[in-house]
């Protein structure tokens, strides 16, 4: 089975995103966008909401008090679909794919990531694509019936306690980077608990990010996909090797 195939029936994947980083326009305004952006994208996705940053400079003279002053500017439009469980975004730095739980496969999104891309070129006229990047954050409840947990069942990395005798986890966070050395590719691996809801269950967030920092032309529909299809095989072969068998083995069960 290759990577692009792997296939669980029950993915603990809450959410799924697609950031495609582009050069942009001089000039480039996102917020004169809305109106043109909702009337090419209403039709499924009828709700739109701005993002806003704030800028704050403080100016000082001397014998004055110090001046405060804040700039507000529109960083993304979101469009969102009907249950927002789905969301595209046009953003100052590029374009965006959100689904959110329930997810299916990337194959059956990438129809609608095509259509909605070039509109997003159409659009907002972006220059160049300068990254492409895929994040896929996990929610994994693994089981503890007695209230106790070895790690090392359930993951090939991760944490170890100095003294696991005298010892017991409450909490952790786990995090690193690497590049693929074939590729050039970059991911980035987050593994960390949650508060606990059920004393016979652990929450463990599984954070993946898989980056490819190539540019190309944005209309290179065919060199783009590629792109996704390859840090997608990446990002499962992190998340195989990463999960023991019997780890593996919670997400089977439909």
């Amino acid at each position: 089975m290759s990577e692009n195939q792997f296939r669980l029936p029950k993915a603990p994947i809450i959410e799924a995103v697609l950031d495609i980083d582009c050069d942009m326009p001089p000039g480039n305004d996102i917020a004169k966008l809305e109106s043109p952006a909702h009337e090419l994208l209403r039709e499924h996705y009828p709700n739109v909401r701005p993002i806003y940053v704030q800028t704050h400079q403080i100016q000082t003279q001397k014998d004055q008090p110090p001046q405060l002053s804040v700039q507000q500017a529109v960083q993304a439009l979101q469009f969102m679909h009907q249950g927002e469980k789905q969301i595209v975004q046009f953003r100052a730095q590029g374009y965006s794919f959100n689904r959110l739980a329930p997810y299916t496969n990337l194959d059956d999104y990438l129809p609608e990531i095509e259509r909605t891309w070039k509109l997003f070129i159409n659009v907002a006229a972006p220059t160049q694509i300068r990254t492409v990047r895929l994040r896929y954050i996990n929610r994994i409840l693994i089981p503890m019936p007695e209230g106790q947990l070895d790690l090392g069942e359930y993951l090939t990395v991760g944490p170890r306690l100095p003294d696991e005798t005298r010892f017991t986890f409450t909490g952790f966070l786990n995090q690193y980077t690497a590049v693929e050395n074939e590729t050039g590719n970059h991911v980035s691996i987050v593994l960390t608990t949650q508060p606990p809801e059920n004393p016979k269950q652990l929450s463990l967030i599984f954070d993946i990010t898989v980056a490819n920092l190539q540019s190309s032309e944005v209309e290179n529909w065919t060199w783009l996909l590629a792109r996704v299809q390859a840090l997608r095989g990446l990002k499962n072969r992190v998340f195989r090797d990463t999960l023991t068998e019997k780890c593996l083995t919670l997400f089977q069960q439909p």
